[in-house]
């Protein structure tokens, strides 16, 4: 039987990072299959992952979420038939729900898999940012996981991890959390605290039924009192960062209705000052839109390339391995994709 991994987290929480972990310290000697869900024209992280030797199975332009339920259950069932592997770690697109992507795993199982372990990955330093500014996508991940897996909890206060905590916990009363910073935890402690819930199927069965009869009484709600209804939605999700995304405007949106993807191949060669560069401009809301993740592989003028990441008020550029050619993606809402060339120079 293969177990299925699902590592669920919003843009730049650090599931690549965690996943790598896991692989180098937790997963060794067990047949390994990755497959990635990205949200954009141009696949990013498959290049990071495949230095590890996993099977990368990507598929962007979508979320499995929407529209690639069925391409994903195809998807599955080819990696079982042709790999036969002892695990099938799943990572979807950060603006990815997490109880669709548990629906999609649990409606591809034949027989020969089952889901092991529902992991969200929360930066403890945005997860009140987020919560308030993207409501369901953010707050559907925390929801549905069985394992709430805090990210760079070493840069913050121990008041404010404790508020992350709490905030974690009004959605989510009986999911574990680790807080303790990656550094100091094994893979095998972390992955013995994944698969702790024995009974995780038919808990995460219960829950999506009960899911789906919220949203029902939801949709009843809103027609009988729709005036009404507006209003305190627009009061509960005050943006107090002044957040233009457009995420408020509807209820239960779909990914692609609300955030949009700029991607680019380039084989402009970088010097790391012009990219450290490009990244700050990014904060620009009014100039470049709202750029909620951005993520690249490019050459340097010296021949060697940098892989560098950039989320809201945070970038790490750093040397790397080299790539076919030069890709540049970047996730947000109402972007100015014209700006944003302009911005690295391309």
């Amino acid at each position: 039987m293969t177990k299925i991994d699902v590592f669920s987290g919003f843009l730049g929480a650090g599931k690549t990072t965690l996943i790598k972990k896991l692989i180098s310290e937790a997963y060794k000697g067990e047949k390994l299959v990755l497959i990635e869900n990205e949200f954009g024209e141009t696949g990013i992280d498959g290049g990071f992952l495949k230095e590890s030797g996993i099977q990368i199975n990507e598929m962007n332009s979508g979320c499995i979420c929407c529209s690639l339920v069925g391409d994903f259950k195809k998807a599955l069932s080819e990696v079982l038939e042709k790999f036969s592997p002892d695990r099938i770690l799943i990572e979807p697109s950060g603006v990815g729900k997490l109880s669709d992507v548990i629906r999609a795993v649990m409606g591809a199982e034949n027989g020969k898999s089952a889901l092991n372990s529902a992991v969200v990955v929360v930066d403890a330093n945005k997860c009140r940012m987020y919560m308030k500014n993207f409501g369901e996508f953010f707050s559907d991940q925390v929801e549905f996981a069985k394992t709430i897996i805090l990210s760079r909890t070493s840069d913050i206060s121990e008041d404010k991890l404790n508020k992350c905590v709490e905030i974690l916990r009004e959605h989510n009363k009986d999911a574990a959390i680790i807080t303790t910073a990656w550094d100091k935890l094994s893979g095998a402690q972390i992955l013995s605290t994944m698969e702790n819930a024995k009974t995780l199927e038919d808990e995460l069965k219960e829950m999506l039924h009960e899911h789906e009869h919220e949203h029902e009484h939801e949709h009843e709600h809103h027609h009988d009192h729709e005036h009404e209804h507006h209003h305190d939605h627009e009061h509960e999700h005050e943006h107090p960062d002044d957040c233009t995304c457009g995420c408020h405007d509807h209820d239960h949106h779909h990914a692609d209705e609300v955030f949009s993807s700029w991607g680019v191949e380039t084989a402009h060669k970088f010097t790391l000052e012009e990219i450290e560069s490009a990244l700050d401009k990014l904060e620009d809301e009014k100039e470049y839109g709202f750029v909620l993740r951005a993520k690249g592989i490019v050459e340097l003028a010296d021949g060697s390339w940098a892989h560098f990441d950039y989320v809201p008020g945070e970038r790490n550029v750093r040397k790397g391995s080299s790539d076919v050619t030069g890709k540049i993606c970047v996730i947000g809402s109402e972007m100015k994709e014209d700006k944003l060339a302009g911005a690295f120079g391309i």
